[in-house]
């Protein structure tokens, strides 16, 4: 069977033992909440999570893609813990009529799982002044579509979309909280959570700048760190002293209050609040930053803003490794279920990662290792630091090759 060949270090193929990462019984709750399984006599809920697992880890293209994939060798169908490779038209009725929620349901419940592990097992830069707080990075990001296929997902006039709101835990380095709904839902919006508890450390972009949300958080004694808008009215109430000779990036730093009619109608005017201005010499820009933490040095309000990068690292992996563009099916239900299994997927890859390696590597190249090697029966740790690009020299001596007259030979 060639590539197919189970050894007595191994018998599991290297998808199986991802798959292994998510507990069965914790799939088997989530269907059973969600009565994914009934009246379904073949394709259930771990079959299509088990193809659709398949189609992340292998970039397929189509549900063409997947089925051949799975369907290549009756023990490698056997090692995957299916009775039979499923049919396009069965994974495609699949997508279209089981319910999206069992994989958001299950995404979160690993989540919850692994929390202790991905915290302990997390790699972060930590600003020393606040070292032990609660920061949450909060994001969103687009994916386009075509309107005409995907028509429930309206984003402007010939353009559909569909936009990822995102809350990311810094200590866990994975996003808490994933809401998918159509791109024309605004930042402000996509989230039901946008208020923390006490001493909560928030991290946005100014899609997310509103003052009844900043007075709200005042009150709820979150720290919030984000954009201020270009147009928004303030007035100085003093300007903090900088150094001489030191942090030439920082170009100013003060204290204002907000004076719009707009401000004055919410109330925010009544608080002080703080702007640090930072030129930010790789886009040769100035980024203002407002926050209401008046006491904090202004190089830790910078970096806290500047920690808005892993989340765009986590949307930019997300589509490059992953199949979040190209979709499998064109209704609601199919693409949100094949997003959240790309959470999944890109949670357990985490994981592995971060609990297998010996040494410093890019996720893009755990998912290329992982891709190659995914028919293998190898261990986890073997893909994971064993195998690498570069020359590989065998040992034996090399066999004399025979080659045999056929059809393109004089």
């Amino acid at each position: 069977m060639g590539l197919f060949r189970r050894n007595k270090n191994n018998k599991k193929p290297v998808i199986r033992q991802i798959i292994d990462l998510v507990p069965r019984w914790m799939l088997n709750s989530c269907t059973t909440t969600y009565k994914t399984d009934k009246g379904v006599s073949k394709y259930k809920t771990y079959d299509q999570f088990v193809a659709l697992t398949f189609g992340q880890l292998n970039k397929c293209q189509s549900l063409n893609d997947i089925s051949a994939g799975i369907g290549v060798s009756k023990i490698f169908i056997e090692d995957l813990g299916l009775s039979q490779s499923p049919a396009r038209s069965t994974m495609s009725d699949g997508n279209r009529k089981r319910d999206w929620h069992v994989f958001e349901s299950l995404y979160n419940r690993l989540l919850s799982h692994y929390k202790s592990v991905l915290k302990k097992h997390h790699d972060t830069h930590t600003i020393e002044e606040i070292k032990g707080k609660v920061i949450k990075l909060i994001d969103s990001s687009t994916i386009s579509l075509c309107l005409s296929m995907y028509n429930w997902a309206e984003f402007r006039t010939a353009k559909g979309g569909i936009k990822l709101h995102t809350s990311w835990d810094t200590y866990m380095m994975i996003p808490e909280v994933v809401n998918i709904t159509e791109a024309k839902v605004h930042d402000r919006n996509g989230l039901d959570q946008l208020i923390y508890p006490k001493d909560t450390v928030i991290v946005e972009d100014r899609g997310y700048f509103d003052f009844t949300l900043m007075l709200n958080r005042i009150k709820a004694e979150n720290v919030f760190v984000t954009r201020i808008k270009t147009n928004t009215l303030y007035e100085t109430v003093r300007e903090l002293e900088l150094p001489d000779k030191i942090d030439q990036h920082i170009l100013k730093d003060e204290i204002i209050r907000l004076n719009s009619n707009k401000a004055k109608e919410v109330g925010i005017d009544q608080y002080e609040l703080r702007l640090v201005h930072v030129w930010k010499e790789d886009d040769n820009k100035v980024i203002t930053i407002i926050t209401n933490q008046l006491d904090w040095s202004y190089d830790t309000i910078a970096r806290l803003y500047k920690k808005r990068w892993d989340i765009e690292l986590f949307f930019k992996a997300l589509k490059q490794n992953l199949q979040v563009k190209t979709f499998w099916g064109t209704s609601e239900n199919a693409v949100k279920s094949q997003i959240y299994v790309a959470l999944i997927t890109y949670l357990l890859l985490e994981l592995i990662k971060r609990t297998k390696s010996k040494y410093d590597q890019a996720f893009s190249n755990l998912s290329e290792k992982i891709r190659f090697c995914i028919y293998h029966y190898l261990t986890l740790d073997y893909v994971v630091n064993e195998v690498r690009s570069g020359v590989r020299k065998v040992s034996c001596k090399q066999t004399k090759l025979v080659f045999e007259k056929n059809l393109f030979s004089g």
